[in-house]
C-alpha cells in the first residue's frame, strides 16, 4: 500500500516542541512581569507632550557655519567605522586561523575564547574602557569598534574556514606543495568572497555604533547630538540626527552593492 499524503508530513520533535512552548511561556511572563504602562503611553496627555517635544525640532538648522561642523563631525564617524573595520579585518582574518582549528585543537579552544570575550562587551562598554586609557575623542571610539568587531570578524571568518571543503588543499599537499601555499591558493579563494562581505556588513553596523559611541564622548555625531540635546537645542539635534541618517543610507547603499559584486 502506498504512504499516504499524512505519512509524508513532517513531525515536529518533542524536545522542540518543549521548546518553542517555554520560549512562548517565557515571552508572556516577561509581559505580565514587566510594569508596561500601555495606557499611559497613548493616553491624550503623552501623545500632546510627545508632539509638542517633536515640533520644537522644526526647522532644522542650516546656518552655513553649523552646517560645516556637521560635515566635519560626519567625516569624522565615516572615519572612525572605516579605520576600526580596517583593523578588525586585519586582526579577525589572523585570529581566524588558529580558531579554525588549523593550528591545533589548544590553539583553537585558547583563540574562540578571547573572540568570545572580544565580541561579549558591547562597544559602548569598550569605549568607556578606553576612553579612561586614550582620553576623550575619537581614537577610543576607533579602538572600541576595532576591538568589538575584531571578535565578530574572527568568529565568522574561522565558522567560514571551518566548513570549508579540504579536498583542494589536500591534493595540492600530496603534490608537494606548502601548506601555506595550499591555503594561498585553494582555501583563501573560496573564502576570500565571505570575508569580504562579513567585514562590509560589520562595517554599516559600525557606522550606526560609531554614531552611538560619541554620546560617551567618543567624537563624530553621536557627541554633537548629545552637546546639542543636553542644551535643549533641538534645531541643532535635527540637522545632527539628519546627518547621521543620511550617511547610515548612503553606506548602507554602498555596502549592499560591493558585497553583491563580491558574491557574484
Amino acid at each position: 500500500m502506498p504512504p499516504t499524503y499524512a505519512q509524508h508530513q513532517p513531525v515536529i520533535q518533542p524536545a522542540i516542541l518543549a521548546f518553542l512552548l517555554s520560549l512562548l511561556g517565557f515571552i508572556f511572563a516577561s509581559f505580565y512581569s514587566l510594569d508596561l504602562q500601555w495606557r499611559a503611553l497613548f493616553s491624550g496627555t503623552a501623545i500632546h507632550t510627545s508632539a509638542d517635544f517633536f515640533h520644537g525640532f522644526l526647522p532644522p538648522a542650516l546656518t552655513h557655519a553649523f552646517l560645516l561642523k556637521v560635515g566635519q563631525a560626519t567625516l569624522e564617524t565615516l572615519a572612525m567605522s572605516a579605520v576600526g573595520t580596517g583593523i578588525a579585518c586585519f586582526f579577525g582574518s589572523a585570529l581566524a586561523l588558529p580558531a579554525s582549528g588549523r593550528l591545533g585543537t589548544w590553539a583553537r579552544r585558547a583563540t574562540r575564547l578571547l573572540l568570545n570575550l572580544l565580541r561579549s562587551i558591547p562597544e559602548l562598554v569598550w569605549a568607556l574602557i578606553l576612553l579612561i586609557a586614550v582620553g576623550l575623542g575619537p581614537f577610543a571610539g576607533t579602538l572600541a569598534l576595532a576591538v568589538h568587531t575584531t571578535g565578530v570578524l574572527g568568529r565568522l571568518m574561522a565558522d567560514a574556514l571551518e566548513n570549508l571543503p579540504t579536498e583542494m588543499e589536500a591534493s595540492l599537499q600530496v603534490n608537494d606543495a606548502s601548506p601555506a601555499a595550499a591555503f594561498c591558493y585553494a582555501a583563501l579563494p573560496q573564502v576570500l568572497p565571505q570575508w569580504m562581505s562579513y567585514t562590509l556588513y560589520r562595517w554599516e553596523n559600525n557606522i550606526r555604533a560609531a554614531a552611538v559611541l560619541g554620546i560617551v564622548g567618543a567624537g563624530g555625531l553621536g557627541q554633537m547630538l548629545k552637546f546639542h540635546l543636553a542644551l535643549f537645542q533641538m534645531q541643532e539635534a535635527a540637522t545632527v540626527i539628519i546627518a547621521t541618517l543620511l550617511l547610515i543610507a548612503l553606506v548602507d547603499s554602498a555596502s549592499f552593492k560591493l558585497r553583491h559584486q563580491f558574491s557574484a
